[in-house]
């Protein structure tokens, strides 16, 4: 959806990447490994965002640190329009009201590092959790979004410790 609306690829990844993830920063050589695109493509696309105010920098030692700004007066259509873009709204709606107590629902791995993957981590944190039934329904999740989901599930008298980062993108802290 988003990739129609923004036609470069190196933009698209940037506003995945930023919003995704809103806790992240990032320097420019960081950013252009991870994207595999030139410093130059990639340096652009920031000077673009930091101009309309998407994004905002400081220095730390001599790299320039990239970070989005959460004041953005679009920041939060911003970022569902990137969940939406990769779906994850849809799984949340379809998952969370039809398998047990859900607490919690955290994204982790490089969803969670807001880089556009194949692969999208799930951890659902709650009560008599029908296992059965979201493995079919994540079957069905798979199939509209083209991606590879992978879920771990956790009950509420278990502790958990999550691996950094993630995101919660349901329930409360």
């Amino acid at each position: 959806m988003l990739d129609t609306l923004i036609q470069s690829k190196t933009r698209l990844k940037l506003v995945l990447r930023f919003f995704l993830n809103p806790e992240s920063s990032a320097y420019l050589r960081g950013l252009a490994q991870e994207f595999n695109e030139s410093t130059n493509s990639v340096r652009i696309e920031l000077n673009r965002f930091e101009e309309a105010g998407l994004i905002s920098s400081n220095k730390v030692g001599n790299k320039k640190v990239y970070q989005v700004n959460k004041t953005f007066p679009l920041y939060n259509e911003l970022q569902a329009l990137a969940f939406k873009h990769l779906g994850i709204d849809k799984i949340i709606n379809q998952v969370v009201n039809k398998i047990g107590t859900i607490q919690n629902v955290y994204l982790t791995g490089n969803i969670a590092r807001g880089i556009d993957t194949e692969i999208i981590d799930v951890v659902f944190y709650g009560d008599n959790i029908d296992t059965i039934y979201l493995a079919k329904l994540i079957g069905k999740a798979e199939k509209i979004l083209k991606k590879k989901i992978r879920t771990i599930v956790y009950s509420t008298n278990e502790n958990i410790l999550l691996e950094e980062p993630y995101l919660l993108i349901f329930g409360e802290e």
